[in-house]
Order: structure tokens, then sequence, then C-alpha cells
């Protein structure tokens, strides 16, 4: 029974992750088209032809790692977009930055892990590029690892609100389920672990 809840937990993980994420790409592809992006080593010549969310199922799949891993890796991927705003989240990106988010995750959070090749056969890239994609992440990150319960259960609650963004509202008019509101594309909360964390639209 317990491992039934933990299995529909991990399923309604990836499908609200990959829906957000989703909808970030789509929303920095259109904005490409008038402000100058980077190309970096995250970045494929075309964008995969496997969903975001069928990637995160297959990492799921593959590499045993904690639930909490996969919070952790969204927490990840927020500090980078907000450290490096001239590399936006898009679809030619988003699969090595989320495999590389997760690898990192699960090596800060998990007491056993696997190493950068079993990672690379996962996401369908070499070794060397996934050791490339670790070393660049991480400096993108400034080496930010660490994460603070109250940081774990702001985005566990934004996750939560992503839930209710995918499922019908129950009354239009509730101003609370708002899908305008709703659709504000929140992947960025604004950090201050020393005192608050308010929350910061994603700049798109």
């Amino acid at each position: 029974m317990a491992e039934h809840e933990s299995q529909k937990v991990m399923t309604n993980l990836i499908t609200f992750l990959s829906s957000l994420l989703q909808r970030v790409a789509e929303s920095n592809d259109l904005n490409s088209q008038f402000q100058t992006q980077k190309i970096s080593v995250f970045h494929g010549l075309t964008p995969p032809t496997i969903s975001i969310q069928s990637y995160l199922q297959r990492i799921f799949k593959y590499a045993n790692c904690s639930p909490s891993c996969y919070i952790v890796a969204y927490v990840y991927l927020d500090r980078f977009a907000q450290k490096q705003p001239s590399l936006p989240i898009n679809s030619y990106n988003v699969h090595r930055l989320l495999i590389t988010s997760v690898m990192l995750a699960a090596k800060f959070m998990d007491d056993m892990y696997y190493n950068n090749a079993y990672y690379a056969k996962v996401g369908g890239i070499s070794t060397k590029e996934m050791n490339f994609l670790e070393v660049d992440f991480l400096f993108g990150l400034g080496f930010h690892l660490n994460v603070t319960p109250t940081t774990f259960h702001t985005y566990c609650s934004h996750l939560q609100r992503e839930m209710l963004l995918l499922q019908p509202p129950l009354d239009a008019a509730d101003s609370s389920l708002s899908l305008g509101k709703s659709l504000r594309l929140h992947l960025c909360f604004n950090e201050d672990e020393s005192t608050s964390h308010q929350k910061q639209q994603l700049a798109v």
C-alpha cells in the first residue's frame, strides 16, 4: 500500500514538474525571437524528440534517486535560471539541464547514487559531455547546492499550485484559482534564506 502511494506521488510530481518546465521552455522559445539568448554547452542543435515528461519518467525509472532529489533539482534549475539570465530554459537546453540537475541533487542528497557514466547513458549523452555539463552547471550555480528545509517546502508548495493549474477549477469565478492569475509562469523564487522567501515571476 505504501509502495503504491509512493508511486502515485512520483507520478504526480513528474507530471507537475514537467508541465511547469514545458510552459517555461515554450515561452522562452517564443521570446528568443525578440531577445538574444546565449548558446551554451547545454544546447542541442535541435530540440530532442522525447518530451520533457517522458524524459523525466526515464530518469525516474533508471536513476533510482529519492523523491526529494526531484524537488532539489527543481531548486537548482531555478537558481541556475536566476544566476544565468542570458541562458533561459528553453526546448534546446531543458533536457540537458534536467539530467544534470537531477544527478547533482542525487549526489548531494542521497547516500548512494550512480556515477556520471551511468547518468550519461540514462540521459542519452556521452560521459565526456556529462562531465562538462556537471562542471558548467556547478559554476553556473556558483556552487550553491545547499537547500534549507524552508526552501524545500516553498518549492513543494509551488508544485502543489501547479497541480491546481492542471486541474479544472471548481469555480471559475474564484480568483484564487483564476487561470489567468496562475499562468504568470512562476518558476522563480527570489531566495533570501536568511530572511524570507518572496515569489518572483520568471523573466522569460
